[in-house]
């Protein structure tokens, strides 16, 4: 590997851990190497191995070719799936929310996100710090996220970059919306797409977004057992 793609895969997985909101460490445990380790990747005193990389890929379910030649998006377009129960547990980890993704007005992250509306937490593997889960009602994203399903959502660093095609949590003014966001011919405008063909797009004012919430995982919660 030649030494100016060494530096833009180390770009990219720097990327990777502003956007987790982790430190060295934490990003080290995460995909299972020593740390000094992951320290001499990063300063490029150490090759990049295909071991590596692979970790990143599996671990962190990040696209390859993402992070290999910068195309593609940094995470599959659809959010990694997750069997799991949110019932209340103790130990913490990371906090459901006892909100509707896809109800409510316009009200402020903190009021959204207040620690009177959690209801419990639950413990899974690859899930940013970062993450909050709430609930998802209605089946305009069905089947990949199915009415009664939870998701676990996290805000990025950078709101006004958006990463095509995946899914986001979209609040506007009077209601909150779980929306594939898609590129509009005009860029000041988006397309909020459904996964259920019964929903037409939306067309909307990047300026009429308030908040857009990254959808990081989705989990399906199995009511037949």
């Amino acid at each position: 590997m030649d030494t100016q793609k060494n530096a833009e895969i180390i770009a990219r997985i720097k990327y990777l851990m502003k956007e987790m909101g982790v430190r060295q460490v934490q990003f080290a445990e995460r995909i299972g190497v020593d740390t000094s380790n992951l320290s001499k990747y990063l300063n490029a005193h150490m090759p990049l191995s295909d071991s590596f990389l692979n970790r990143l890929v599996v671990n962190l379910g990040v696209s390859k070719e993402w992070l290999m030649e910068g195309t593609d998006l940094p995470f599959g377009k659809v959010p990694t799936p997750v069997d799991a129960s949110v019932l209340p547990a103790a130990g913490g980890g990371t906090p459901v929310y006892d909100v509707d993704a896809t109800a409510g007005s316009a009200s402020g992250r903190n009021e959204l996100f207040a620690s009177e509306n959690i209801v419990g937490w639950v413990n899974l593997p690859n899930m940013s710090p970062q993450c909050r889960i709430v609930r998802v009602s209605g089946d305009s994203m069905a089947p990949v996220i199915m009415d009664g399903d939870f998701v676990a959502v996290r805000e990025v660093s950078n709101p006004s970059q958006i990463y095509w095609g995946q899914i986001y949590v979209v609040q506007l003014d009077d209601f909150r919306l779980v929306k594939y966001v898609r590129r509009h011919t005009d860029p000041n405008m988006v397309v909020l797409r459904s996964e259920n063909p019964n929903y037409d797009d939306m067309d909307v004012r990047r300026s009429d977004i308030h908040e857009m919430l990254l959808v990081q995982h989705v989990l399906h919660i199995n009511t037949r057992l």
